[in-house]
């Protein structure tokens, strides 16, 4: 009888757990993408490589899996750097499982264990992200809590460490990556939803508020003679008003003293305040941004340099260009302390007027500029000093801008289908970019440019097109000379008078040709005044792309979001591989 009833309930759990599975299955969904660059170098004199340094071959690639299943969701990434592809930090040289995470979220909880991803506001107090392009990854290693009580309301909860390449989660405090713990709350009110008689108001209103703290353990360091701080906490608010046409949203953070390697081990709190103001209708859009940042930089390891063990994020407001020789300046943030300013404005002609034409001329005007923030000595020991080690830095006034520009970009686009077979975009630049503080290139002249470029595409057929960009660099300071050293050569790489031109064949949907040469016809340098000649073919099908190129890169920064990287002169042949289901 016993034995009996025991097959009894096996056959029920059997039969159970077949449909609990198939259920499992029937209701899931399984996403995921997949990319791998690769890249081989080869000698070229001509651009002055002559070492390889025994690496011939680079190879980053990633695979992301994510599953899904009404309120649970999971995924992972797994990663690999074999080596790893010029330009990138080395310490991503390595190959394993990057990133993992489970997710449970009903609507009023939400619950994610394992590499959390998230932004409290603008993310000046708290950011987590992963830009591919950049090897940029700071996700956070241990749990995050969203709780909904009521309509409009939402409450954020953080806890974790910071990813640093492959360094482990360790809590020795003798390890060499040692980074401390990230604690974090926000919360965010729409009054709009939370108060019935706001429901249908014109004017729309909402506001949050964060608090972030690292708590570091600061006995790793034996070889410091400053007592740095084991908890640093920075606060922020922010509000968004939004009535007809107009949009206003403003967010102020502020840390307390947080010495580090970034800010020369001083003991100023930091302060950033970042606004915007908008008015938009139909052809038309305007926006006014400002923003001020102050010993910004926030730290899961305070003798983290760069981007390393970055807590927070400063949004940069500047113009992102994205053609060749515009975007060969691109601003980077200055954590510790910037004024910058953005005005854009964006206007279409309409239809069937004069200047409109057919089909209506789209215009757009911008200028970004950035400077540094006013720096006053202070009085330490009865000495007047500024920003000497150990003490609180200087003193700024909030409002006063420094006359020492780092950046300005005022540009003019215009963008016109002519027919339904052509269509043109230009563009005008006028740039002031301060390389020495920006790139690091110590002593070099500022960079004033005028930069133009013409892109223009006819449509064959239904099936084929062809495309052309003619653009131009004109650095003004170069006319005049350059006094260099032998040793300062290579900062003067990539300055001087630019040319490039682009010729792309493409067959819709899946081929594209494209042949291309940027010619720095006016370095300063004569052995620097090279071709870059390029040529690439992209296959596309379904959601899977196969671009293989080959010829010279040249030297540069790449930036997204004011955070960049260095690319080094390299030649050879490139392949790249991505897919997506």
């Amino acid at each position: 009888m016993r034995n009996n009833i025991l097959l009894v309930l096996a056959l029920a759990l059997a039969f159970g757990f077949k449909a609990s599975a198939q259920s499992f299955l029937e209701n899931s969904q399984v996403s995921g993408s997949f990319q791998t660059d690769a890249q081989y170098y080869r000698l070229d004199k001509g651009i002055d490589i002559t070492d390889l340094n025994g690496k011939k071959l680079g190879l980053n690639g990633f695979g992301k899996i994510n599953y899904t299943n009404g309120n649970f969701s999971a995924g992972m990434r797994f990663e690999a750097f074999l080596p790893e592809l010029n330009g990138f930090r080395p310490e991503l040289n390595g190959v394993g499982l990057a990133n993992f995470y489970a997710n449970y979220d009903n609507g009023f909880i939400g619950v994610t264990v394992g590499d959390v991803y998230d932004q409290f506001g603008s993310g000046l107090v708290f950011r987590t992200y992963e830009e591919w392009s950049l090897g940029m990854d700071n996700s956070l290693r241990g749990v995050r809590t969203v709780i909904r009580p009521t309509q409009g309301v939402t409450l954020k909860g953080v806890y974790g460490r910071q990813r640093y390449y492959w360094a482990p989660y360790s809590n020795d405090l003798d390890a060499k990556n040692y980074r401390g713990i990230v604690r974090g709350i926000d919360g965010e009110w729409d009054l709009n939803q939370s108060i019935p008689a706001m429901n249908d108001a014109e004017l729309k209103v909402s506001m949050g508020g964060s608090f972030v703290s690292k708590m570091q353990d600061t006995t790793v360091v034996n070889n410091l003679f400053y007592r740095i701080p084991v908890n640093v906490g920075a606060a922020a608010g922010r509000i968004n008003l939004a009535y007809g046409r107009f949009a206003f949203a403003t967010e102020y953070a502020y840390k307390i003293n947080d010495p580090s390697a970034i800010n020369n081990f001083i003991y100023k709190n930091g302060q950033a305040l970042m606004s915007s103001l908008s008015y938009s209708q139909k052809g038309l859009g305007v926006v006014l941004q400002v923003k001020r940042t102050d010993n910004m930089s926030f730290k899961s390891n305070f003798t983290g340099m760069e981007n390393d063990h970055d807590i927070n994020f400063l949004p940069p407001i500047n113009y992102t260009h994205t053609h060749s020789l515009p975007s060969m300046y691109t601003y980077s943030t200055q954590p510790n302390g910037e004024m910058a300013a953005q005005f854009q404005v964006n206007y279409t002609i309409p239809k069937g007027t004069w200047l409109g034409g057919r089909y209506g001329t789209k215009l757009a005007f911008n200028m970004s500029q950035v400077n540094d923030i006013v720096r006053d000595s202070i009085m330490v020991n009865g000495q007047m000093v500024l920003n000497k080690k150990g003490t609180l830095g200087y003193a700024s006034n909030f409002f006063a801008v420094s006359d020492h520009r780092f950046f300005r970009d005022i540009n003019f686009e215009i963008d016109k289908k002519i027919s339904k077979d052509w269509h043109v975009t230009a563009q005008y630049i006028n740039l002031y970019y301060d390389i020495e503080t920006i790139e690091g290139h110590a002593g070099a002249p500022v960079v004033e440019a005028n930069i133009g470029f013409l892109d223009v595409t006819y449509k064959i057929n239904k099936r084929q097109s062809l495309r052309f960009e003619l653009q131009g660099l004109w650095e003004k300071e170069v006319k005049k000379g350059y006094a260099y050293d032998e040793s300062e050569k290579k900062d003067y790489q990539k300055r001087g008078d630019w040319a490039f031109g682009l010729l792309e064949y493409t067959i819709t949907p899946h081929w594209s040709f494209s042949i291309a040469d940027k010619w720095n016809y006016g370095n300063p340098v004569p052995e620097f005044r090279d071709h870059y000649f390029t040529g690439t073919v992209s296959y596309i099908h379904d959601a899977t792309r196969i671009m293989l190129s080959g010829g010279r890169q040249s030297e540069g920064v790449v930036c997204v979001g004011g955070v960049c990287r260095t690319v080094p002169a390299s030649s050879g042949v490139t392949l790249t591989i991505s897919t997506s289901f």
